[in-house]
C-alpha cells in the first residue's frame, strides 16, 4: 500500500491507496461543475428506417460543433496555449499525394507525460490528474441521454460515464525528498509544474472516456461514442484521431482537430472489397498510399460497421499489430491505419494521414513527398499481414450481413 503526498506551498496532496483505487474513486469531480452535451437517443445506430446520420443541415453549425470552439477559443484568448496555432506555416508538399506540413516551432511532441520519465505520475492517470488540478483545462463533458433530442446543460457535475473534452495541458514533477517508511506508506515530497498546451491544430482537444464504467481499451462503445461525437459535430474540418500505441496507455483517448482542408488519404483512390447495400456499408483497400489503410464508409447507418472495426481492432490488439483510426467527414468515413512491430518508430494517426508538423525551419523548408512516403512505408504493416486483416473484415462483414 503506497500514499504520495506532495509538498507545494504547505499543501498536500490527497493520498491514494491503490493504482486502480486512485483511477475509479479518489480523483473526482464533485464540486466541479462544467457545461455537459447530452446527445439524444435518436441514435446514429438505430436499425429504423429514419433516414440518414446526421438530421443537421449541413449549412447549419450544430450545438455540439459551437460548444467545442467555444470553448477552446475562449482558453486561446485566456492565454492557456503556448503558441497561436492559428498563425503557423503550412504548406501542401509537392508530389500528387499533396501531403500536408506544418511548421510550428513550439509544438511538443512529448505532449502527455510518460510514466518512465515522470516519477510522480508513475501511479497516477494524467488525465484524471489533470483536470482535477486544472479545472479549466476541461472545456466540457458529452455524455448519452434518454431524451430524444441532443441538449445542452450550461453547468452541471459531470455525469459518471462521460466524455471529458479536454485541452492537453502537461504534468510535470519532481520528488524533493522521500521520507521513511511509516505502517506501509511512503511519503514523497514533490514539486509539480504545469506546461501550457501545445495544440498541433485549431480546435486541438483530447476526448477521455471517464467514471466508475470507463474504458481502458479501445472496444465497440468507445469507437460508438466517438462515431456520435462526429455525427453530433456535424462539420467536415473535425476530424477524430485515435492511436493503439499511445504513450499513455493507462488511459484510452481520442484526439480531434479541424482542419481546413480535406487530408491527403482522403483523397485517394480506394478499393471496395465489400457493400452491403441494406446498411450502406462499405469496406474499402486506400490505394496508391505508402502505408497500409481500409477505409470503413457507412452512408446510412453504422451499428454493422462499429462492430465490424470492433472485431477487426481486437484482432489486431491480440496480435500486437500497432494500428491509427482517423474518423472524418461527419461520421461517414473511417479509415484505419496498420503499422508493424519491426520497428520502433509509430506514427501518430495524422500523420498516417498525410499532415507533418516540423519544429525546424530548414526541415520545413527541405521536405519532400518521397522522403514522406519512405517515412510512411517504413512502419507499414507487411502485404502477407494487411490480406489477412483484408479477408478478416470481409468474413465478420459478410457474417453480419447475412
Amino acid at each position: 500500500m503506497v500514499t504520495i503526498r506532495k509538498f507545494e506551498r504547505n499543501q498536500f496532496l490527497s493520498k491514494f491507496e491503490t493504482s486502480e483505487q486512485l483511477k475509479c474513486s479518489l480523483f473526482s469531480f464533485q464540486g466541479i461543475k462544467t457545461p455537459i452535451y447530452y446527445m439524444g437517443s435518436q441514435s446514429l445506430v438505430d436499425n429504423t428506417a429514419v433516414g440518414g446520420l446526421s438530421k443537421i443541415p449541413e449549412e447549419e453549425q450544430s450545438l455540439l460543433d459551437a460548444l467545442l470552439l467555444s470553448q477552446w477559443e475562449e482558453r486561446m484568448w485566456k492565454g492557456r496555449f503556448r503558441y497561436d496555432v492559428t498563425t503557423s506555416e503550412i504548406k501542401v508538399i509537392s508530389g500528387r499525394r499533396k501531403f500536408l506540413a506544418q511548421l510550428n516551432e513550439g509544438w511538443n511532441m512529448d505532449y502527455l507525460p510518460k510514466a518512465e520519465d515522470n516519477k510522480i505520475c508513475q501511479q497516477i492517470d494524467p488525465f484524471i490528474f489533470h483536470c482535477m488540478n486544472h479545472d479549466e483545462e476541461l472545456l466540457f463533458c458529452v455524455a448519452s441521454s434518454e431524451k430524444t433530442n441532443s441538449e445542452i446543460i450550461p453547468e452541471a457535475t459531470v455525469p459518471n460515464g462521460a466524455i471529458l473534452i479536454i485541452i492537453n495541458v502537461r504534468l510535470s514533477g519532481v520528488i524533493v525528498s522521500v521520507s521513511s517508511v511509516m505502517d506501509g506508506i511512503y511519503y514523497q515530497y514533490c514539486e509539480i509544474s504545469w506546461q501550457m498546451a501545445t495544440p498541433a491544430e485549431y480546435g486541438h482537444v483530447f476526448l477521455v472516456p471517464w467514471g466508475s464504467n470507463r474504458l481502458y481499451q479501445f472496444d465497440v462503445v468507445s469507437l460508438e461514442m466517438m462515431l456520435r461525437v462526429s455525427v453530433e459535430t456535424n462539420n467536415p474540418s473535425f476530424h477524430l484521431f485515435y492511436d493503439s500505441s499511445s504513450p499513455a496507455a493507462s488511459h484510452l483517448y481520442f484526439q480531434a482537430c479541424y482542419f481546413p482542408d480535406h487530408l491527403p488519404v482522403e483523397l485517394m483512390p480506394v478499393d471496395t472489397f465489400f457493400a452491403d447495400g441494406r446498411t450502406g456499408t462499405h469496406i474499402s483497400t486506400v490505394m496508391d498510399y505508402p502505408i497500409k489503410a481500409l477505409l470503413f464508409e457507412c452512408t446510412y447507418n453504422i451499428k454493422m460497421m462499429v462492430e465490424v472495426m470492433s472485431e477487426t481492432c481486437s484482432y489486431l490488439q491480440e496480435k500486437n499489430i500497432p494500428y491509427s483510426i482517423l474518423i472524418s467527414d461527419c461520421g461517414k468515413k473511417t479509415f484505419l491505419f496498420l503499422q508493424t512491430l519491426a520497428t520502433s518508430c509509430k506514427l501518430s494517426a495524422w500523420e498516417c494521414s498525410g499532415y507533418f508538423l516540423f519544429r525546424s525551419r530548414s526541415e520545413f523548408d527541405q521536405v519532400t513527398e518521397d522522403a514522406m512516403r519512405k517515412h510512411l512505408n517504413a512502419v507499414s504493416l507487411d502485404n502477407e499481414s494487411f490480406q489477412t486483416v483484408q479477408q478478416l473484415c470481409f468474413s465478420i462483414a459478410s457474417k453480419l450481413a447475412d
